[in-house]
């Protein structure tokens, strides 16, 4: 991560966070901004990494990260906030979030979460993973539909999830931007889904499953 901006009213956080990424990416070349407007001022300089709050002093953070990932589809969103509601966290993964930290979280904690970035796993605060894990044994189905998917679908699931389109899934797999359509087809219907933002929740699920017993805890 070469270019990094933090988009965070409160100094003191502003200043910590700055902290975590230089520690997660030393080499990094960090920006800052306070609210929406400074924050899109800056929107069209080079971005792999944006750190986003969502509530800001002239609006929703949300709206940065939407003309971020318009201006920059290959860089990684992560909101960092306080808010670990349901309707904050879907919101921000419908707007294209690829992560979602509470700052509540030691600095341990999320400078991990930004390392392992790296190999491709998304930034979740554990708290928000067990909310993920929550919300489908409350209203997911009773069965489990992941199981009936073929790794290579998994794969497809997984690069959705994270904010890719099509064509970029497409290259990444080395396949093309038709069968990748197919695929989030058979996906969808398997796991009785019709959005991204859905997917995600699955996508969250299959990960949680897969870490070390006692990883969340750490």
């Amino acid at each position: 991560m070469k270019h990094v901006l933090i988009v965070e009213d409160v100094a003191e956080a502003q200043r910590w966070l700055s902290e975590i990424v230089s520690t997660a990416f030393p080499y990094a070349e960090i920006r800052t901004a306070h609210s929406v407007w400074t924050a899109s001022a800056q929107i069209d300089a080079p971005l792999d990494l944006a750190l986003i709050d969502l509530g800001l002093p002239d609006g929703s953070g949300l709206d940065v990260l939407r003309s971020a990932r318009k201006a920059h589809p290959q860089a990684t969103c992560i909101v960092t906030t306080v808010m670990s509601d349901d309707a904050s966290i879907v919101g921000a993964l419908s707007a294209g979030a690829d992560g979602y930290l509470l700052k509540e979280a030691a600095p341990a904690v999320l400078i991990r979460q930004l390392e392992q970035l790296s190999i491709g796993l998304p930034a979740l605060s554990p708290a928000v993973a067990r909310r993920v894990m929550d919300h489908f044994r409350q209203t997911g189905p009773v069965a489990e539909p992941e199981a009936q998917l073929t790794q290579r679908e998994a794969q497809v699931l997984d690069l959705i999830a994270r904010g890719l389109r099509n064509s970029e899934v497409a290259a990444q797999m080395g396949i093309a931007s038709t069968t990748v359509a197919g695929y989030i087809k058979i996906i969808y219907r398997k796991l009785g889904i019709g959005s991204r933002a859905e997917a995600a929740w699955h996508a969250v699920r299959l990960i949680s499953k897969t870490e070390p017993v006692g990883e969340q805890d750490h």
